[in-house]
């Protein structure tokens, strides 16, 4: 069945594909997909009732949002326009979305996706009146950052509804040199992690709707991906020159996604993931905390970061308007930094220099880490290198099949 699935894959691929791997000699000509289909004319979207799954992030180099762009362009047929999680202006903070609604800007409908899947978004689809859905979104690069799933769902569903699906590629901000962490068991599925991929995927959009058509979709949906041109997997986001519009309200700044696919493990704790800050995910800390935990992150020696005392007063989520005390994380080395090691070894300290550390009730930390491993080698006291190594070969195989679907160097 895999076999003759990623053949299909392939061949589909070829045929639609706007763009294949860059070649060297176009390799410092940087194009997102949106500038590349634009490029070409919209060819891609030619004689098609076209819908799009977006958020603040689609935009131009200019800052220019790309629905207000093919609105204005005859060349584009665009009918709607989906919204995910946070909406698609981005109006909604985490856990929320804007309804449906007209857009006062394109007189476009909107349709909200954000916790739909399946049938019912395929109906949304159906009724839509679209045939082509794309779907740009800047990712972070973590398995917990809902975007990807959004995305999974939306080839679902245009599957079932059959529909074209377009992925118009960007850069993943934080490389795409490795995939970290622990890998989803299935049984711990949610809209956190529909798939069993790893925690930090090191993947594009594009090259992670490849690995979904030809994994995980119960059959493979009608697939074109548009691709960047002279993305490098080793490129941090800044080496593009493109603005950073935050993808959600806790994800101001590309330091914010360096960390986050670590320090987002905090949500499953009663510590402060740094929301109601400044520096979101940056900032940790809980009452009771005290330079005690800083001093006992930096004695292992880390590579690529300072773990600093703070204290802080968030002004929502846990422990709002109150000041404790905890840690910042000052990454000086982003290549050498780990971010999923980084966040393993803050949970360790943590529970050993606080008496009051707990986990969520809920254990929301089995949700976000895709299995009982992390909490439980946790409490039975194994260390930051245990706890790595207690994946490693779940990690070694998805590798294996990640390597399948890369499309750049």
């Amino acid at each position: 069945m895999r076999l003759s699935r990623r053949a299909l894959l392939a061949a589909t691929t070829a045929a639609t594909s706007l763009t294949a791997a860059p070649p060297a000699s176009a390799a410092r000509r940087r194009r997102t997909g949106f500038e590349n289909l634009a490029a070409n004319h919209y060819a891609q979207l030619s004689g098609r009732r076209t819908g799009i799954v977006t958020n603040p992030t689609g935009v131009t180099r200019d800052v220019r949002h790309i629905v207000d762009v093919m609105h204005a362009d005859d060349r584009v047929n665009l009918v709607a326009v989906f919204g995910p999680e946070h909406g698609f202006r981005g109006t909604a903070q985490a856990g929320g979305s804007e309804g449906r609604y007209d857009d006062p800007a394109t007189g476009l409908p909107v349709y909200d996706t954000y916790l739909k899947s399946g049938q019912a978004l395929a109906d949304i689809f159906t009724a839509s009146g679209v045939d082509t859905v794309v779907f740009d979104i800047q990712d972070v690069g973590a398995r917990f950052y809902t975007y990807i799933w959004t995305l999974y769902d939306c080839m679902e569903a245009a599957r079932l509804a059959g529909k074209r699906f377009v992925v118009l590629d960007r850069p993943n901000p934080v490389t795409g040199r490795a995939a970290l962490g622990p890998v989803l068991h299935k049984e711990f599925a949610t809209f956190v992690g529909r798939q069993p991929i790893s925690q930090a995927h090191g993947m594009t959009v594009a090259e992670l709707a490849r690995l979904f058509n030809g994994e995980f979709l119960s059959s493979p949906v009608e697939l074109d991906t548009v691709l960047m041109t002279g993305w490098r997997r080793s490129e941090w986001y800044d080496a593009w020159g493109l603005p950073w519009v935050p993808p959600s309200p806790n994800m101001p700044t590309p330091d914010t996604a360096l960390v986050y696919s670590g320090t987002c493990l905090f949500e499953g704790t009663n510590l402060s993931e740094g929301r109601g800050t400044t520096r979101p995910f940056e900032l940790l800390g809980a009452e009771g905390l005290d330079g005690r935990w800083a001093a006992a992150v930096s004695e292992l020696a880390l590579p690529g970061a300072h773990f600093r005392e703070a204290y802080f007063a968030p002004t929502f989520s846990k422990f709002q308007g109150k000041t404790i005390g905890g840690v910042q994380i000052h990454v000086h080395d982003r290549d050498a930094y780990d971010p999923v090691r980084a966040g393993i070894a803050l949970l360790v300290t943590a529970k050993k220099v606080w008496s009051g550390f707990a986990w969520r009730p809920d254990n929301w930390i089995d949700k976000l880490t895709g299995s009982t491993l992390v909490r439980t080698m946790i409490d039975a006291g194994a260390d930051t290198d245990e706890v790595v190594a207690g994946w490693g070969r779940e990690l070694a195989a998805f590798r294996r099949m990640r390597g399948e679907y890369l499309v750049y160097r």
